[in-house]
């Protein structure tokens, strides 16, 4: 593996979350405990947004399981349904997907058929209700 590769598989997740952080700050992060979520570049951008830092206990993936069922959805209804000619490719279908299709048109069972953006839309002006209230 050339020392591109490298560089971009070090600073990629980084790059990732400052684009996310620029649309908007959770309260919560929750990942496994991969060295690109544990690394103190990563923490810190999470921290400098005051964003709570959750991570999966070690040898239980099940505290994982909304990602990894994410993971598989973006799997199933985006990536095996396509051939990328490249990286920029690539990386223009996954932005529609997730920014369009999975954000703004797929309903989730779990968010009462909502889509994303209409559940914390919903949520952002108190509509929604935890099961805790």
């Amino acid at each position: 593996m050339g020392i591109g590769r490298q560089h971009a598989r070090k600073f990629a997740p980084s790059a990732a979350l400052e684009r996310a952080l620029a649309k908007g700050h959770p309260d919560i992060h929750h990942s496994d405990q991969g060295v690109q979520y544990a690394a103190t570049g990563y923490t810190s951008l999470l921290q400098k947004a005051q964003v709570q830092i959750s991570m999966s206990a070690r040898g239980r993936p099940t505290e994982n399981a909304f990602a990894e069922r994410f993971m598989r959805t973006l799997k199933e209804e985006e990536v095996s349904l396509n051939e990328y000619e490249d990286m920029t490719d690539a990386r223009a279908h996954l932005s529609h997907f997730l920014d369009q299709v999975y954000q703004h048109k797929r309903i989730h069972s779990s968010l009462g058929y909502l889509t994303p953006a209409e559940f914390e839309a919903q949520w952002n002006v108190g509509s929604i209700e935890t099961s805790g209230s």
